[in-house]
């Protein structure tokens, strides 16, 4: 493995990062390419003081640019693609979603068999495989039931289209006459430091008292935590390039979970935040049924209105379905595999964002009081 590099797109986002934070560990890893649109001042500052294990080279570029995917893939052994557009609202455009999220990754493939790249890993998203019903129930799914979300939302539906390209893409021929070989990681919801959702989610509550709206307390769901799956991307990567092992990894998807009870995500967000006084909402809510079909509705006005105004619905049967399904995953095939196992406990994961918590806490009360100074 001497004298390789990596190029990890999507780096300056919430897993991208933390894929940066490990691989500097990996042995034998002379350069990663962090490539993203845009890296904001603190990641510039932290990626740059990673210099001293491993050289970090910051791209700035699109991932629609196949001139700047060509050279960011030139003289590089592995990628991990992780870079994409997370809209579950459906308030991002359509053909963005469908551009960054599908477009973007056949370019990148395309840009790996010219510049001569073998291993390709992708971060795919639970959401390829459902939930397709919030009647339907996965407890413990695995791989071999070849489960397959049906939404035509751009989000989910982008992300199956190009995972399937990218599986569909091992065995490629390379320029060089060598071959590509790819696979796919299907984390479940990602929870930690850093998590926008959380952030958003925390932040409403604290403009709402510190009260907790609850929209899924009928979920069975288990969340993973974002260091584990940045784990699970370096496993796969030593994976493919083991020869021993590889056989077995190549054109395969892997479901990414961890050892964080199965609960509702109100429930997971509420053991995350209550040490920092936040409580769940007591209100009533109502049956799931019907808040789909008024979803249903809401769709419908969205639709008669769009020729003359843009009306958002608060949500969608798509997340109404999302968020209140009972949908959990084994990890056992990338145990089996990659010999994945988390690297941090629910312990350790409940802590460290607990405490990441408690700094928006406070940051938000010390704005507060600059405010009635």
């Amino acid at each position: 493995m001497a004298g390789w590099s990596c190029l990890v797109t999507g780096a300056g986002g919430f897993l991208g990062q933390r894929i940066v934070r490990l691989l500097v560990e990996e042995k034998e890893l002379q350069e990663i390419r962090a490539l993203d649109k845009v890296f904001r001042p603190e990641q510039r500052e932290e990626f740059s003081k990673l210099q001293s294990k491993t050289k970090v080279i910051m791209v700035e570029g699109d991932i629609l640019d196949e001139q700047c995917l060509k050279r960011a893939c030139q003289g590089t052994s592995v990628v991990i693609h992780t870079a994409s557009v997370i809209d579950v609202m459906n308030v991002i455009h359509r053909e963005t979603i469908m551009n960054v999220n599908l477009k973007g990754t056949q370019l990148l493939l395309e840009a790996c068999a010219q510049a001569n790249v073998p291993t390709f890993i992708y971060t795919s998203t639970i959401e390829v495989a459902g939930p397709n019903s919030y009647r339907e129930i996965i407890q413990n799914g695995h791989e071999e039931e070849h489960l397959e979300s049906r939404w035509s939302a751009p989000y989910p539906y982008s992300k199956k289209l190009a995972e399937k390209a990218v599986l569909a893409a091992n065995g490629w021929a390379l320029k060089n006459g060598g071959t590509l070989h790819t696979c796919a990681l299907r984390p479940m919801y990602i929870y930690g430091e850093g998590s926008i959702f959380l952030y958003d989610y925390i932040y409403k509550a604290l403009r709402n008292n510190g009260i907790l709206t609850h929209h899924s307390k009928f979920s069975v769901v288990n969340p993973v935590y974002v260091g584990n799956v940045a784990w699970a991307h370096i496993l796969a990567l030593r994976a493919l390039r083991d020869p021993k092992k590889a056989p077995s990894v190549r054109g395969q998807f892997y479901y990414i979970s961890d050892d964080t009870p199965h609960q509702s995500y109100d429930d997971l967000n509420y053991t995350l935040s209550k040490e920092w006084g936040f409580s769940l909402d007591s209100r009533m809510s109502l049956p799931i049924f019907l808040e789909y079909w008024l979803a249903f509705l809401l769709e419908i006005v969205s639709f008669l209105l769009s020729p003359i105004y843009k009306y958002q619905p608060p949500f969608n049967r798509h997340t109404v379905t999302l968020l209140n399904s009972v949908f959990t995953f084994s990890y056992k095939k990338a145990q089996r595999d990659l010999g994945y196992k988390p690297l941090f406990s629910w312990e350790e994961a409940k802590q460290k964002t607990m405490e990441w918590i408690g700094s928006l806490v406070k940051q938000h009360r010390e704005t507060l009081k600059t405010k009635t100074h």
